[in-house]
């Protein structure tokens, strides 16, 4: 089964919104581990626009506990600061990701040769740090062949072109699914594990969801917004519900 690791940034984004501790960035992980949620994602920008420094010792000192039957990955560019921190905590994995000045959430994945230099030695202090490192990366093969040959154990395939196309119509969504499935065979070949993210919801995904050898599928906003009408855990079911259908 496909693994779903909920994204809970917009629960920090809205307490930021106030100011305080509500709502509660435990509380929102909690419920989702409770309703089986089998991973959590965060992603701490350095503008602290959600996630602040303190929340990742916070969400990993939750998860602690749980770390048996829930993965902890932390996403976020490779500036020394995060990765000195991802290093001291040691999650499950540690998603790079290119950061865009100005951009609102991330625009692309990793292109090749991008950031080579600055990236070969952070993946190789994570690995020898037993952290899985997975690359977020556009579904092109040209872009996974070089994640492959920087030494990632996974890639995680920038999906929002995917979920444009599915928004035009089926026909148009399915055409996109084809691309990711070649780049997904790609992956396989090369022995990379297969991750996934960016707008996908419960429309999207239950194409998506067939992709060979998906391992993992990273959603935040979707699930976010659902669970304002539908409750945390009511969502939390739905994507784990559709997840095993798949």
């Amino acid at each position: 089964m496909v693994r779903l690791s909920v994204n809970v940034n917009k629960v920090a984004t809205l307490r930021n919104a106030r100011g305080g501790a509500v709502p509660s960035l435990v509380d929102a992980c909690r419920v989702c581990v409770e309703a089986g949620a089998p991973g959590i994602t965060i992603h701490p920008r350095e503008d602290e626009r959600h996630i602040t420094a303190a929340d990742i010792g916070v969400v990993h000192e939750f998860l602690a506990p749980y770390r048996d039957r829930v993965e902890f990955n932390i996403e976020g560019d490779p500036r020394p600061a995060l990765m000195d921190r991802v290093v001291e905590l040691c999650p499950d994995q540690c998603t790079l990701v290119p950061v865009r000045p100005g951009e609102i959430t991330s625009e692309a994945g990793w292109r090749p040769q991008q950031d080579r230099d600055r990236l070969v030695p952070v993946i190789e202090r994570l690995a020898a740090a037993g952290i899985r490192v997975s690359l977020f990366v556009e579904a092109e093969v040209a872009a996974i062949e070089w994640a492959a040959a920087l030494g990632a154990d996974r890639v995680e395939l920038y999906t929002e072109p995917y979920a444009r196309a599915w928004a035009q119509g089926e026909a148009e969504g399915r055409r996109s699914f084809e691309v990711y499935a070649a780049a997904a065979e790609r992956a396989h070949a090369l022995g990379l594990g297969i991750n996934a993210g960016h707008d996908l919801d419960l429309d999207n995904l239950r194409l998506f969801a067939s992709l060979p050898h998906l391992d993992e599928v990273s959603i935040g906003h979707a699930l976010m917004s659902r669970a304002l009408f539908v409750g945390l855990e009511t969502v939390v079911h739905e994507y784990l519900a559709l997840l095993q259908e798949s």
